[in-house]
């Protein structure tokens, strides 16, 4: 295929692609190639990795009903939502106390339609169930509906949700892979992302159960505790070991001072293997951050929540940890590898929203901005490795990429704006515009 009047760095080309990969770059190539697409002065870039998703509960949330913030700010517009849905099962995502307080089964049962309600907290940890829900999932207690880390008895038999949308969705933003981070993945679910997500490239973490599997597409071990439930230091840094000893690597889940002081101290104990990661680090103070920097470790971080929370944040989190709320400029600053995620569907999967709130983020939060060009290098990391250095378009490249609808020195200006024109994955052409328009 030849990929017509592109820019590249600043300069109109051509690109010429064979077997999946980049043979040839330059002006007014001359190649007898009857496949070609006119690129009309927008960018050429490589194709757009999410680090940190999860595949399933995504696809779910495209059907379910928005009951948090920005959609749903109080508790009028919660109880109208709900009795508009024309679902038999009302599933909804994305709530925060913030819309009606801590809702529980009674609450449900008193304000919502008489139908089977199921909500979920924008943590993703928390479900609130009405009665009719818990008489469908055969579930007694808690008596208040409230079911905490407890997905396993949410989901019962269910059938895996239909991938096919959500992908089509991924493609057209210019996502050409992605990493799937749930922590209870195991083998059946490692099945059905290979049979179901492709054409995307996948790096599947999940139990430790996996590393007995020989699969290329295994990723590291997710680690995923909370304030409330951690681990002694020796059990989290035997944990460690075992995945570093089955040639796995780790990573752990970190949103707290403590989740992610434990985590550092277990590394620390256990020993650091080369692609250790840390996701989200979403408070680092400096003291941290030179900590994680010591150790070697990635950090996968998520920009966008600083602009999708930032009410919350000003909220609940006290003035003095402002500055060290996901942090980006300070750990670019300090020379820690580092890429980028959505952590969808608990955030948004628009991967230039992200860019564009690691560029411009909300007043208060500055100083942690970084360049457009920093921003689009967190999200062109290989699949396999988070830490390694952008992905560039050049000769002999496996043809990943995207198109997007502007110049480069355009695009930067307002990377939010930015549309994708086409997406290839191994030099096939897989989003051209007609897929289903990302929204």
């Amino acid at each position: 295929m030849l990929i017509r009047n592109v820019d590249l760095k600043g300069t109109i080309v051509d690109v010429f692609i064979t077997q999946g990969i980049i043979r040839d770059i330059g002006p007014n190539l001359k190649y007898d190639d009857k496949i070609f697409l006119e690129g009309a002065g927008g960018a050429l870039l490589p194709g757009l990795h999410d680090h940190h998703i999860h595949l399933n509960a995504s696809a779910a949330a495209m059907n379910s009903l928005s009951c948090g913030p920005p959609d749903i700010v109080n508790k009028t517009a919660l109880i109208n939502t709900l009795h508009a849905a024309q679902s038999d099962f009302i599933r909804g995502v994305g709530y925060h106390p913030s819309v009606a307080g801590e809702i529980d089964r009674m609450w449900l049962d008193d304000n919502g339609p008489k139908k089977p309600i199921r909500i979920q907290h924008r943590s993703g940890r928390l479900w609130i169930l009405n009665s009719l829900a818990m008489q469908a999932n055969g579930l007694i207690v808690p008596a208040n509906g409230r079911l905490l880390d407890s997905d396993s008895d949410i989901r019962g038999a269910s059938q895996f949700p239909d991938l096919k949308p959500l992908i089509n969705r991924l493609l057209g933003y210019g996502i050409t892979g992605v990493t799937e981070v749930t922590p209870s993945n195991g083998a059946e679910e490692l099945a059905h992302y290979l049979k179901h997500a492709q054409p995307l490239r996948l790096c599947i973490m999940g139990k430790a159960d996996l590393s007995n599997l020989n699969d290329p597409h295994i990723g590291p071990l997710k680690l995923h505790y909370h304030d409330h439930n951690l681990p002694a230091l020796d059990d989290l840094a035997a944990e460690i070991k075992a995945a570093h000893k089955a040639g796995r690597n780790m990573a752990a889940h970190c949103v707290t001072r403590a989740e992610l002081m434990l985590t550092l101290a277990a590394i620390e104990q256990a020993g650091v293997m080369a692609g250790d990661r840390i996701e989200h680090a979403a408070i680092a103070d400096d003291a941290t951050i030179d900590w994680m920097k010591r150790l070697g470790v990635i950090v996968v971080t998520q920009p966008n929540f600083i602009a999708e929370r930032v009410k919350a944040y000003r909220k609940d989190v006290p003035l003095k940890e402002h500055g060290n709320l996901w942090r980006l400029k300070a750990f670019e600053t300090a020379g820690l590898p580092m890429a980028a995620g959505s952590d969808a569907p608990f955030g948004d999967a628009n991967p230039w929203a992200a860019m564009a709130a690691a560029v411009t983020r909300p007043s208060g939060f500055e100083a942690e901005a970084v360049s457009p060009e920093t921003a689009l290098a967190l999200y062109t990391k290989p699949c396999h490795d988070a830490g390694a250095p952008a992905r560039r378009v050049e000769v002999e490249a496996i043809a990943d990429l995207c198109l997007i609808d502007r110049p480069w020195a355009e695009a930067r200006m307002n990377l939010g704006d930015v549309k994708v024109k086409a997406t290839w994955v191994g030099g096939s052409l897989v989003y051209n515009g007609v897929n289903e328009a990302p929204v």
